[in-house]
Parts: C-alpha cells; sequence; structure tokens
C-alpha cells in the first residue's frame, strides 16, 4: 500500500546538493514526489511509495548526503497526491 510522508529536514542542508541527493535516493527506492529548499534553510520534500521505501528514504534522510549535517527531521503523513516521478523544485 502506498502512503504520503511530509518531511522537514533542518540543519545545515542548503548548498550541500541534498535536493539533488535525494533525487537520486528517491529513484533509487522508487519513490516519487518532490523537493525544495525552504526560506528558514530547511529541506521539505513530499514523497510517496510503500512503507518499506519510504522509512529507508527517512532513514537516508536523518544522515543526508556528504557535507551537510542534518540536526533535525519531522515527518508527517498526509493525503496521497498521485504523484507519478520526483521532481527537484527551486
Amino acid at each position: 500500500m502506498r502512503m504520503h510522508l511530509n518531511i522537514k529536514v533542518s540543519g545545515r542542508v542548503q548548498g550541500v546538493f541534498f535536493r539533488h541527493n535525494s533525487a537520486s535516493k528517491a529513484i533509487e527506492f522508487g519513490i516519487s514526489g518532490f523537493v525544495r529548499n525552504e526560506p528558514d534553510e530547511s529541506v521539505y520534500l513530499e514523497v510517496e511509495g510503500k512503507k518499506e521505501d519510504l522509512d529507508g528514504f527517512v532513514a537516508w534522510c536523518r544522515n543526508g548526503p556528504p557535507f551537510s549535517k542534518v540536526e533535525k527531521v519531522e515527518v508527517v503523513e498526509g493525503p496521497l497526491q498521485n504523484f507519478t516521478e520526483f521532481i527537484v523544485k527551486r
């Protein structure tokens, strides 16, 4: 069964290729959705996929790519949006 998660990642997560790397990870896990930078210097993601794939993706978000320093990851389940791909937004 597919799930939808809203994820906010805080810390040193902008300017360290977090969005680009999260897109690669999403493809690896078979996840759809989007990622964008927020004005408060966090990164916001909405992702959809199977629970086990989302669990793996959230675990990756807790560490992030090299050069990032993740301090906090907030995850909230939301209604399915039926995303068909993963997009990196500005």
